[in-house]
């Protein structure tokens, strides 16, 4: 039985958003003469100018709210801003799947912890059984991945990417937990998303003149930055923000397990990577994790379940 509909629109926005960022990887990798930093920050500064230029109307009418959040403002801007760059240099470091893996693959372990410490929200029985499958899933993942040896020599720089994977979840949880508080206190989701991303954008595209070489050197590196700001970033984050309207952080970052196993897929028939078995595997745990997002499951006697997943 599917979960009643605002709940289950939610969810699929979130799905449709997993599924343009699983894109974003392969995608980058027909621009390997673009460093990642530029490419982080010209994806998610023109998707913050696009956002913004789309909901000018939701960010006049909630000024006033967003203004009085000014904390929680600054700090998911400034997530928005690392983790692209973080993002990038993790798949550039240890390679499409890997890198989305681990970015992804954390983000609802520091929401749950935002929303647990701060926000104060109880976790549900239904969230730690899908963050169950899909851990075990995204290990699975990382164990059936063949790290290239040209790529990683010895070791150092897969780990580096580990590392930056890791920042990358920490920054997606924090904003994507920052927007969640500022729907919750009335703010619509568009002008949530677009103060965040507009504020990134101040800070990411002043870096280009220093980061951008060969950014839009060829009609390819062109082609991929222009469709990784409209469809991923813009696209991706409207149908984001939806969701977030509906569902609390944590099911939605949860959810977004989805992008890597979509991102595997994609490396696997176009970039080329390796996977053993295991990986496969891995996907099989992810879908589950997925579909108990989606489906509501019958009501236990006897067990007390919060709502918050």
């Amino acid at each position: 039985m599917l979960l009643k509909n605002s709940v289950f629109s939610g969810a699929v926005a979130i799905i449709i958003a997993s599924i343009l960022w699983g894109t974003t990887g392969t995608a980058a990798s027909f621009t390997p003469d673009v460093s990642p930093l530029a490419t982080g920050a010209f994806a998610m500064g023109i998707g913050g100018v696009l956002l913004t230029l789309t909901s000018l109307k939701a960010l006049r009418q909630d000024k006033s709210r967003l203004l009085g959040q000014p904390k929680m403002l600054i700090t998911g801007g400034l997530a928005v801003a690392i983790y692209p760059l973080a993002f990038y240099s993790a798949m550039k470091l240890s390679g499409v799947a890997i890198g989305t893996v681990i970015s992804i693959a954390s983000a609802p372990f520091f929401t749950v912890l935002l929303e647990r410490l701060i926000s104060k929200k109880t976790i549900s029985i239904k969230w730690l059984v899908s963050f169950l499958f899909g851990g075990l899933g995204i290990v699975f993942l990382t164990l059936g991945k063949q790290i290239e040896p040209a790529l990683n020599p010895s070791g150092g720089f897969h780990y580096w990417g580990i590392a930056l994977g890791l920042i990358a979840g920490l920054t997606y949880a924090t904003y994507s937990w920052a927007a969640r508080q500022m729907i919750e206190q009335g703010s619509s989701s568009n002008s949530a998303m677009a103060s965040m991303f507009a504020l990134a954008a101040i800070i990411l595209l002043p870096s280009l003149p220093f980061t951008g070489d060969n950014l839009f050197s060829s009609a390819t590196n062109i082609s991929v930055a222009l469709y990784m700001a409209i469809i991923p970033m813009f696209l991706g984050y409207l149908c984001f923000g939806y969701g977030l309207r509906h569902i609390q952080a944590s099911t939605a970052t949860l959810i977004t397990l989805l992008e890597p196993a979509v991102a595997t897929l994609f490396a696997i028939a176009i970039v080329g990577e390796k996977f053993h078995a295991i990986g496969w595997m891995g996907m099989l745990f992810i879908a589950i994790c997925l579909m108990l997002q989606v489906v509501k499951l019958p009501a236990t006697k006897g067990i007390s379940v919060s709502v918050c997943g």
